[in-house]
Parts: C-alpha cells; structure tokens; sequence
C-alpha cells in the first residue's frame, strides 16, 4: 500500500524532533530536524517542490519521527543520525561537517576567541563547546565581543597595528594592539566571556540586570532594552541538552497503550548523547498487564538475540521481576546492569522523553486508514446498521469539585479524529458537580444549531456516562425535535478497566455486548478518551486561567521577591516564559520543584 501523507499528517506531534523517511526496502532514505514536526512534514506533500525534493517524496513508504524536548536536542540528535546512516538525500543536500567549537590559545598575550570547526588535540589552549551550529559560534562570538570587547582579529594584524581599528570606534574591541587595555585587565575580560560560554555566568548576568534596571530608572529604555537583550541571549548561550550530559550509556523503555493497539519505544543512550529511538508494536494476545508484557518484550529484546547491552535500562513501568533480569543480563554482559524505574534528574527526563515517543507513535497507529476502517465496519455490524457511520459525536464533562466545568465535543469521521471540529463549552449557571445539568447544557447548545441548520449532522451521538447522561441526551433531542442521530451511552465498569464497560443503545434497557477484544469496542473507548481528553485540558485552562490574577502572581510561593529574583534573572518577563525547567531552577531562591509549579502555570 502506497504511502498516504494525510492520514500520516493527522497523528503527527507538533513539539519539535527528528524525521527518517524509508524506502520501500525499510533503508533510510533522509534524516531532517524540525521545530515543529508537523508543519514540516506537511511541507513535503504540498506546494511546489524542486526536482531532489520531488524525487525523494516519490520513493517515501514510512516515515519515523523521534519527538525531542527541544529544537537544538533535535538537531544534535539528526547530525547524529545523518553520520551513523548516511543517508543518500543528506549527502546530497546537507553539509555533514563536524561540531563546531570556541578555541582559546594560551600562546599569545591577548588571545583571541577563534572559530574552529574540528576538535583537535593540542595542548596549547581549551576549546569550548561543542556548538549545535556555525550560526550558534559566531552569534556567540560577536556577543561576547559586544559585553567584553575581546578581540576578533588575525595574529598577524595584531602584530602590526600602530593605532586602534574601526572595532574599537564602535566599541566592540579594547584595543590591546596599541595598549590601550594591561594584559591582566584583558585577561580578565577574556575570562569573564569564557565563563559565559561555559554557562558560569550568574555574577555576570547578575552584574548586566542591575546595569539594566539602573538604565530604566534613569529613564534610559533604550540601554535598558539593549542589556535586556544581553540577558536572554545569554540564557540561550548557557542551554544544556538534557541528552547530551557526557555522562551514561542506557536503553530506556517506555510503553503507551490504547485499546486495541499498543507501542514500545526504545531511546539508545551512549555517553550521555541520545543516538536514536526505535518503536515496536508487540501482540499483547493474553491480555498481559504493562508491567508483565514490558517485561517479556525486554528479556527477548536482550536475551533472545545478540545485542549490546548498556551499563542501565531503564523502565516506564515496575517489572515484575526486575532483579531475576537484571541478573541474567549481568551475566550476559559480563558486567554490572542496572534496571531502574524510579529514577531522577536527566535520567528521569529520559524516561519522559521515552513516553512521548511512545504516545505519538501509538497516535500514529490509531489513526491508521486500514484499521480505522475495520473498526467503523465492526461498528456498523454490532449496531446492525445499513453502512458504517460517517461521522460520531462524543460528549464528556470535567470539572474539579464542580470549578470551572468544561463540556468537550469530540468529532471522528473514516479519517480518524477530525480536530477542526472539536468544541469546548464553558458551563454556566448550573449546580457545582450536576454532570447532568451540565450535560443538558453543552447538548442543547450543539444541537439547536443543528436545529437551526447550522453544522453537520452526527450519525452516532456517544455520551461518557451512564443512564443519567443517556436519559438527559433523550431529552434534550424530544425538545429541539431531533430525530435520525443514534444514541449510545458508555458507562465505566465498577473497576474502571477498559473492556469492562457497559453500553447502553437509544435507552437504558438496551445493552450492547462486545468483546473487549471486538474492534468496535476499541473504536468507542478510543473516541471515549479523546472526549476527556479534550474535556480536562480544557477544563485546567480554564481553572488556572481563574486562579492567576496575572502572570507571576499567584503562583504559589511566588511572592514580590521571587517575582523580581525572577525578572532580574532573564531580563524580563518574556525571557521568564522563554526559559526551561532546568533553567527555572537555577534562579537563586528557587527550588526544583517550585520551578516546575511556574512552568506548568505559565504553560498550562
């Protein structure tokens, strides 16, 4: 079956990762980095493409997408790939140099910052980087001749000037060619911008926010925005990639379940550098717990053939016999491995990035055509229909202790979820946690526009709930007069496991049996949780939304000194909201914890 770009498109994250597009023999035919994996993918199937881009769309069958926590671990991660694989498309149209680095000599009296494309061992200096790019050394370059005025000419000019050059007119050198700085004072200097590149640069960004704020209070917004500036370039200098600590070599498993599909994504970790990631989609025929199945899938990933085994694996889940593996593949290995599910710093932010490759893999097999319609079929034939339904309806309600309730409306078509039809209601003026006046409400709301003629008609109207949601969904359509839409209530079982649910047709005294095994189970439960999905998000927005009076303030253990700590330390609200975890943390005052509290409220 040819490659079909749109139903690819339909489950594709939007974060930023890396892309492989294969050939029909399963060889790697292209490797890209992308900020947003989408847009960028769409790019290809659309618009006026040269011959090359042409050429390589037309032998495309699959395409694997490795998401990642950011743009710069993404493209470190495809020069990665592009130099273990080699990919023909990159060979031809991508530059495969080396890492560039910062070099500092110890030779000369004013050293220079240098730009060096290649590492070489000498012992006459230090090299400083590696850097993502080319653009990334330079910019760094001219930043730090812009705050300490290092110089950025040739030894041999150097040697041979009588009076200072344009670079210290414009303020952008000190002049050590005529003297006109010591050799200790430039040294000096020197070292400050050498910490800054290294990301030791807290007394010196400390020293520029008070420069900062000094300006603004003398009214001079011009020098004020211009330091500001400073700061946050600064902040981008001193990024670190969670991947890429120089330290540790794992394998890290994380496994995502749907009903009736599931995925295993594995990141290879080597010197602290994610090397790749590769999805499996095991049978899971017995039914098998995550933990056990998890657990079967890792001892025959090792054990069952030859492969390297890292110094630690680590896991999404508990195994069940975690210690009886970890043994056998110490034996196999001839060393100590460690398997490890409760884990902390980079580590855990490996096993996260695990999940989220795990859960958008998983999304791409859910919206796969040729399962997509084996369910709708299996559908039309448990509700005895005449064709398969081409478009349901899926109602939920979320709320927290009856704040903020939100109704979401989720849409599915022979496509798959069909997201430019997604509807949210915000519920007013019922009672706080009366799921069935808030039912009463969203349906109303949908349904007189269909009355109206406004909107599309739903062949099959589900709602999450029981025979209260069903009943209230009856009246609801006796009112408005609507008729022709079936209606199918899906109520959790008493131990809320998936299969165990019972549905209800048109009314409360009609159940539907299926199998949990049955295709059109798997198709109601999966458009069941996008409803609440989409519902929660919904509702936390507009809960937090509620709760914060302003950007900073409110967040707990936020308070005036926090905020300005905050402010002070990336030169200004926008570089608060621009800023990372890890680099939240490392504002003096606030914890690991209380960094993730502001970005999970500036962030949703």
């Amino acid at each position: 079956m040819s490659f079909d770009p749109r139903h690819f498109l339909a489950s594709v994250s939007e974060a930023p990762g890396v892309y492989r597009m294969l050939d029909a023999q399963g060889d790697t035919l292209y490797v890209g980095k992308a900020r947003r994996l989408k847009a960028r993918l769409a790019s290809y199937f659309r618009g006026a493409l040269n011959a090359k881009t042409q050429a390589l769309v037309g032998r495309i069958a699959d395409i694997q997408v490795t998401v990642t926590n950011s743009e710069t671990e993404a493209l470190l991660l495809e020069q990665t790939l592009i130099k273990e694989l080699r990919p023909p498309y990159n060979i031809l149209l991508r530059d495969d140099k080396s890492y560039p680095f910062v070099f500092v000599t110890d030779r000369h009296p004013f050293p220079a910052l240098e730009y060096k494309r290649a590492r070489v061992r000498r012992d006459d200096g230090r090299y400083l980087g590696p850097y993502p790019s080319s653009g990334a050394v330079r910019e760094s370059l001219s930043l730090m001749q812009k705050i300490f005025r290092i110089r950025n000419c040739e030894d041999s000019v150097f040697a041979h000037r009588t009076r200072p050059c344009l670079q210290y007119q414009i303020r952008r050198c000190s002049a050590p060619c005529v003297g006109y700085i010591s050799e200790e004072a430039y040294r000096r200097d020197l070292e400050h911008a050498v910490q800054c590149l290294e990301g030791k640069s807290e007394q010196v960004t400390r020293e520029l926010s008070e420069a900062m704020e000094a300006a603004s209070r003398e009214l001079a917004f011009e020098e004020a925005a211009r330091l500001r500036d400073q700061i946050q370039q600064l902040r981008q200098l001193q990024q670190r990639q969670i991947v890429d600590t120089g330290d540790g070599d794992a394998d890290v498993f994380a496994l995502a379940s749907r009903p009736g599909a599931l995925c295993i994504s594995v990141l290879a970790i080597r010197g602290g550098r994610l090397l790749g990631a590769r999805h499996h989609a095991p049978a899971n025929g017995l039914d098998l717990p995550a933990e056990a199945l998890l657990g079967d899938f890792i001892s025959q990933y090792y054990l069952g053939q030859a492969r390297e085994i890292p110094r630690e694996v680590i896991t999404s889940h508990p195994l069940p016999d975690a210690e009886l593996l970890g043994q056998a593949l110490t034996e196999r290995a001839g060393r100590k491995v460690r398997i490890a599910h409760q884990v902390r710093g980079h580590r855990a932010q490996w096993k996260e990035l695990a999940g989220t490759n795990a859960e958008q893999q998983l999304a791409g097999q859910l919206a796969n055509q040729s399962q997509l319609s084996r369910r709708f079929e299996a559908l039309r034939e448990a509700l005895g229909l005449d064709t398969p339904p081409a478009r349901l309806e899926c109602f939920d309600i979320s709320h927290s202790h009856g704040e903020a309730t939100v109704a979401s409306c989720v849409v599915f078509d022979e496509n798959g979820p069909r997201k430019s039809d997604y509807r949210r209601f915000n519920i007013e003026g019922v009672a706080a946690g009366d799921d069935y006046a808030a039912m009463q409400q969203a349906l109303t709301r949908r349904f007189r526009r269909l009355a109206e003629g406004e909107g599309e008609r739903p062949d099959v109207l589900i709602v999450d709930g029981g025979k209260g949601q069903l009943n209230m969904a009856r009246e609801v359509f006796a009112e408005l007069g609507i008729r022709g839409i079936l209606l199918l209530g899906v109520a959790k079982g008493s131990t809320r496991k998936a299969g165990l649910e019972t549905l209800f047709v048109e009314t409360v005294d009609r159940t539907l049996d299926l199998e949990a095994a049955s295709p059109a189970l798997h198709l109601i439960q999966h458009i069941r949780d996008e409803s609440h999905r989409f519902a929660i998000t919904g509702h936390r927005t507009r809960r937090d939304k509620a709760r914060r009076t302003s950007t900073l303030e409110g967040i707990p253990g936020v308070g005036p000194r926090r905020r300005r700590e905050l402010l002070r330390f990336f030169g200004g609200l926008q570089g608060v909201k621009q800023a990372s975890r890890e680099e939240l943390a490392r504002v003096p005052g606030i914890s690991a914890t209380l960094a993730e509290t502001i970005h999970r409220a500036l962030h949703g």
